[in-house]
């Protein structure tokens, strides 16, 4: 099964994920891409598989991967400070993959509903929900 983390910024919270999903170890082949080089690097230290930067890796990594995982905001054009260009947004939209998205209320994206958690809390539920995502071993 292929994961596809995207995460900005710092990347950190792609490399929290990408850590726990390691430490879980699940069955799955994990593939970071960073919308800029230090989420990237960040993010490929915590043990991806593969990586890449920029646009084009996003759109396409979408094309194939089972599951895309990062925060909510990259469903949306112009979030993460700008970071997420309306062609990432779109190929991660119109993907056939499931999508993990840890939603982090800010940058102008506020999901009702949800609890204010903490990352680590974030995290655990994403890896608890990819382990039911992950096929089963026979």
């Amino acid at each position: 099964m292929k994961v596809l983390v995207i995460d900005g910024q710092s990347g950190r919270m792609g490399q929290v994920l990408i850590e726990r999903i390691r430490a879980a170890a699940l069955p799955c082949e994990l593939i970071a891409v960073g919308t800029n080089a230090i989420a990237t690097s960040a993010m490929l230290k915590a043990g991806a598989d593969a990586g890449a930067t920029g646009e084009n890796p996003v759109v396409v990594n979408c094309r194939d991967a089972d599951v895309i995982a990062g925060p909510i905001g990259i469903l949306a054009a112009d979030s993460l400070l700008g970071e997420v260009t309306p062609a990432m947004a779109l190929a991660v939209g119109q993907s056939p993959a499931q999508k993990l998205l840890l939603p982090v209320n800010h940058c102008k994206n506020v999901v009702v509903g949800t609890q204010s958690m903490t990352l680590s809390r974030l995290m655990d539920e994403a890896v608890d929900l990819l382990r039911a995502m992950c096929p089963k071993a026979e």
